[in-house]
């Protein structure tokens, strides 16, 4: 639970969940997420069981990520919190004053 609990975990998780596989699908479905922060918590969460990292032997290499069985249990039970995040997350106003 711990390494849930880190900034961008969730978020990353929520994307593969999502269908993101490639980095910077993931990149991208995290708003204010950096590469640097990205790289960090994909091996952390590799190595806490969470996703499976898939080295493609292309060239370039391509390197695609997906939530593992414990992973997807994981996601499961954080989707009503997701939900609840939506339901109630204030509107952002992209017309403000100035």
């Amino acid at each position: 639970m711990e390494i849930v609990g880190k900034r961008w975990s969730s978020g990353i998780l929520l994307a593969l969940g999502l269908g993101a596989e490639r980095f910077t699908e993931i990149e991208h479905r995290v708003e204010g997420l950096s590469g640097r922060m990205l790289n960090v918590r994909l091996r952390e969460l590799e190595a806490a069981g969470l996703l499976e990292r898939h080295v493609e032997p292309t060239v370039p290499v391509t390197i695609r990520y997906k939530l593992s069985e414990r992973g997807m249990e994981l996601l499961k039970s954080m989707q009503p919190m997701a939900q609840y995040a939506r339901r109630w997350e204030p509107p952002t106003n992209q017309h403000s004053a100035p």
